[in-house]
């Protein structure tokens, strides 16, 4: 397989055992987006009572979504590649050139969630507007995904 667009990051992610090829599954799809919406149900329920929580699942919730963008290309990330290299997989698939830009936003709530599993005494705490915005990133990352997949768009991109 090829990729027109992100052709040269994929490729590099491939080549430094980041993504992996696998067979291309809709099943694994099917279940990375159901996952992904049950986060963002559990996430809205938790913005006021634990908005950590909230962000975290949140932040899963997009990468989810992302990571299913992949594996209808037959593309998964590797222990070595983990989480990062599925945001730079899809951020340099879709968020460029007229794509989606909600895919450029997923690394910072990766670090935000990183923050959050390892805080210092200078790590601020998540505020519930701050969980809210994670969830808005999240329900779009999924819609956008959702898009690509149901209406065949995802062949412009790749």
């Amino acid at each position: 397989m090829t990729w027109a667009r992100g052709r040269d990051e994929v490729q590099r992610l491939i080549d430094d055992g980041e993504v992996e090829i696998v067979e291309a599954s809709t099943d694994v799809v099917d279940r990375l987006l159901r996952d992904a919406e049950a986060h963002v149900r559990l996430a809205s329920l938790g913005l006021d009572d634990d908005p950590t929580g909230a962000l975290q699942l949140s932040y899963d919730a997009a990468r989810k979504a992302s990571a299913a963008l992949l594996a209808v290309q037959g593309l998964r990330a590797t222990t070595r590649g983990e989480h990062i290299a599925v945001i730079d997989a899809v951020r340099a698939q879709f968020n460029d050139r007229g794509g989606l830009p909600v895919f450029g936003q997923i690394n910072r709530l990766r670090r935000r969630r990183n923050d959050t599993e390892y805080p210092s005494l200078t790590t601020p705490g998540v505020t519930t507007d701050e969980a809210t915005q994670a969830l808005g990133i999240a329900r779009e990352v999924i819609d956008g995904a959702k898009k690509l997949l149901d209406t065949g768009r995802l062949d412009e991109f790749t």
